[in-house]
């Protein structure tokens, strides 16, 4: 899991499922996560920001669900999830059960 100094500077510790000891992150927080995680401001997520995500969200295997996120996400196979295919990777993560209802 990543410690407060292994996040993003701009990422709130409090966001982090692993920084609230283990509560869950609130739907309405998590695209802005998800987003703030785009270390180098390229406007979509490549697999090792996908990777740093999970690992934030509390993923006992955050390499496995980067892949597997990006991989069911990833529409147009650049090998990145873009602003348009945020949506299907918030499903994939909402499916993971890393968010309240």
């Amino acid at each position: 899991m990543l410690s407060i100094k292994d996040t993003p500077k701009n990422l709130p510790a409090s966001t982090c499922r692993c920084l609230r000891k283990g509560g869950p992150v609130p739907v309405t927080e998590l695209k802005a996560i998800l987003k703030r995680f785009d270390t180098d401001k390229d406007g979509r997520l490549s697999k090792h920001e996908l990777r740093n995500a999970f690992a934030s969200l509390g993923s006992r295997q955050p390499g496995w669900r980067a892949w597997r996120g990006l991989k069911q996400a990833d529409r147009n196979g650049d090998g990145y999830i873009s602003d348009e295919e945020l949506e299907v990777l918030l499903q994939y993560v909402l499916k993971c059960g890393y968010t309240t209802k």
